[in-house]
């Protein structure tokens, strides 16, 4: 009997399996995905009225008192409620090195210079110290952003799948279309994805001419992408196509996902850089660089600065070669803030080509908090999401200006990513994540506050 009926679907089956790989591969869409994140955006709406409502007649219902002020009070703190992407306190400055404004001559004296210390001179760093200590500017941007309404998601949940009958059975039904129906098709795909990536490149990398060999290798890095992305049932918006990087540079970008390789990879090929790693990643590395002119690092080599900047160079003196995409982030953030860029890809010279990419929450987080999850919990996590939705902004190539530092000009490149993608411009290195504070930081906090004694 059952043999039966899988002679009889599986065709269907089959058949609709290959027009969406197809269709994935072509970059084309017929409007499902769109017409599925519109779906979803109704009933988040309505889940999160039904959450507000139930929440204000359980209040009602607690309330003993007639106490308007205590009942403002509360409505006020949960409207409030913190998420990673704003702040909880609000800071009147934040003590960061200034630079100091030469300080007028004083006349020569004989006597000897007093410090006269006024306690009330450490009340700024005391109060950052304790704004840092309820939210700091750094910490907050590791950790998975808050979010304003429930997702229906089981791992963003707060109970509010039992306030009503409703709410309870449109999160089961969610609940069995994303683990029984979404996540075994997404992982069909995503395994199409990669064995066409293995197949092709390993043919590709035969073909000795080497005009077609880099022309099949760019439609096999778009086409296995686009397979990748489209098993997580991405909805991608690009915006400002007449500044797509067109010959070799860097494409530098902001960093919330290792996603965000295979999401502006469905658009244009690159060439990436990074260390080598087993596992998911290794396979699509290795598979990737038999055909394709990609820079892989040993551990040992990827601390060689030198090494890097001399092969980074090498690929950028060839206009045939894709743009390089890099990440100078170092590490993913939140998709709240942008932090420090390492200024090793703005050393080497060349166009730069900066791209803002930005995801919607609300359909599932794209972040990997590297420290809490493996690469196959960030993927199970992914395939069990509603959808990858997000919005991606080319911007107008820039160039290192004439006595302009390579710090100075990664600040710049960073400032303009921020600014579009609604991203809070953070100075703090990302590597924070991994190590404690570099000593010199101290010291120039140490030296600042000297200079402000002085001053007085």
């Amino acid at each position: 009997m059952i043999f039966e009926i899988l002679n009889i679907f599986w065709i269907p089956f089959a058949g609709f399996i290959s027009f969406l790989i197809f269709i994935s591969a072509i970059n084309k869409s017929i409007g499902v995905r769109r017409a599925y994140v519109n779906l979803l955006l109704r009933i988040f709406e309505y889940g999160r009225v039904s959450i507000e409502t139930a929440s204000k007649e359980h209040k009602q219902n607690n309330l003993k008192t007639d106490d308007k002020h205590s009942e403002e009070f509360v409505d006020n703190a949960d409207s409030k409620e913190s998420t990673n992407g704003t702040t909880l306190i609000t800071r009147d400055a934040v003590l960061l090195p200034q630079p100091q404004e030469p300080a007028p001559e004083k006349p020569a004296s004989s006597k000897k210079e007093e410090i006269v210390f006024d306690f009330e001179k450490c009340l700024d760093y005391l109060k950052s110290g304790v704004e840092s200590i309820i939210e700091d500017d750094v910490t907050s941007r590791f950790e998975a952003e808050e979010l304003k309404s429930w997702n229906m998601l089981t791992r963003t949940n707060r109970h509010h799948e039992f306030i009503s009958w409703k709410i309870t059975l449109i999160w089961m039904v969610g609940f069995f279309i994303r683990y029984v129906f979404l996540m075994p098709l997404r992982v069909l795909v995503c395994f199409v994805g990669v064995l066409f990536a293995v197949l092709t490149n390993s043919i590709v990398a035969l073909i000795p001419n080497r005009f077609l060999r880099l022309l099949l290798a760019d439609l096999a890095f778009k086409i296995t992408f686009r397979l990748i992305a489209s098993s997580l049932s991405s909805l991608i918006k690009f915006h400002n196509k007449q500044y797509r990087p067109t010959r070799s540079g860097f494409c530098v970008a902001n960093h919330t996902s290792p996603l965000d390789v295979a999401i502006l990879s469905t658009d244009r090929t690159f060439s990436l850089i990074g260390q080598r790693h087993g596992g998911f990643l290794g396979v699509l590395q290795r598979a990737l660089a038999r055909a394709s002119p990609h820079i892989w690092f040993e551990r040992g080599e990827a601390k060689d600065r030198h090494l890097v900047a001399e092969r980074l160079k090498q690929h950028v003196s060839d206009p045939n070669n894709p743009p390089i995409l890099i990440f100078p982030e170092g590490t993913c953030i939140n998709n709240t803030s942008v932090m420090q860029f390492k200024k090793g890809s703005f050393e080497v010279g060349g166009v730069i080509y900066p791209v803002a990419i930005k995801y919607d929450p609300r359909f599932g987080d794209a972040f990997w908090n590297s420290a809490k999850y493996s690469m196959m919990q960030y993927l199970y996590m992914m395939m069990t999401s509603w959808a990858i939705v997000c919005d991606v902004w080319y911007l107008p190539p820039m160039y290192r200006q004439d006595g302009e530092s390579a710090i100075d000009f990664a600040n710049r490149v960073k400032g303009v990513i921020a600014k579009q993608g609604g991203l809070i411009d953070l100075v703090w290195d990302g590597q924070l994540k991994r190590m404690k504070p570099k000593k010199e930081w101290k010291e120039i906090q140490q030296v600042e506050f000297a200079n402000r004694l002085k001053a007085e």
